[in-house]
């Protein structure tokens, strides 16, 4: 038997009207407010794959062994997979349930994948699906979603006073502005110019796209720059 139900949604009001998200590997998604998302940990589970791949390699084409094991990293590759849809979905929820605006960077996933090191991290992370879902669910519930320019300097400029120090190596995590004297969390100071883009508060995009080949790369050893590193 089957049925059809007609359900009318009940659109909350939302407590923020909007909010800018950083998405990262060790945390997932950094939000303008000072949230942070942590994403599950997939390690012990991808050793478990690395293991058994190397087990399937050694074993005979077409045996009963390596039937099994070819079965076992099927399920190991499931239950990956399961886990990060249920991170995705009880995520995406609340951040719409919460906001009126959802205001995401356009990420160049494609080419951030061929960097070999962080490849298979990027890639178990989910930020496409995990676009997709808030934009579907946006929709369902009568919210904005919007998406910026992946052009945007939003890791290059003082999201207080607008000061642009330009671009900063990967393992610097908090930069001491050098006009406003603000030490700016990298991601949380990424997530604000975010939604300050979105919102149409900062920025200009025109400019963004005919300088982002030009800008010059600080280095950790460059403390007139950068002066709060990792370490730290």
């Amino acid at each position: 038997m089957s049925f059809v139900v007609e359900i009318e949604l009940v659109q909350s009001e939302a407590k923020n009207p909007s909010i800018g998200i950083d998405l990262g590997i060790k945390t997932f998604a950094v939000m303008s407010n000072g949230e942070k998302a942590e994403s599950p940990s997939y390690k012990k589970l991808d050793r478990k794959i690395r293991k058994r791949q190397r087990k399937l390699a050694r074993q005979p084409r077409d045996s009963k062994r390596r039937n099994v094991t070819r079965i076992k990293i099927a399920k190991l590759h499931n239950q990956i997979a399961d886990t990060r849809k249920d991170f995705l979905h009880k995520l995406s929820t609340k951040i719409v349930n919460e906001n009126q605006v959802i205001i995401l960077e356009d990420l160049n996933i494609s080419g951030t994948i061929k960097n070999r090191k962080l490849s298979r991290a990027i890639s178990q992370q989910g930020w496409r699906e995990f676009r997709t879902l808030c934009e579907a669910k946006s929709e369902k519930f009568g919210r904005e979603f919007k998406v910026i320019s992946r052009w945007e300097p939003t890791s290059q400029v003082c999201a207080d006073c607008g000061f642009k120090w330009g671009k900063i190596d990967l393992s610097i995590r908090s930069v001491l502005c050098l006009s406003c004297g603000t030490e700016q969390d990298r991601d949380e100071n990424a997530a604000r110019n975010i939604e300050q883009v979105g919102m149409g508060n900062r920025h200009d995009s025109k400019r963004t796209l005919r300088d982002c080949k030009t800008i010059s790369v600080a280095r950790p050893d460059e403390a007139s720059r950068i002066t709060v590193a990792l370490a730290r």
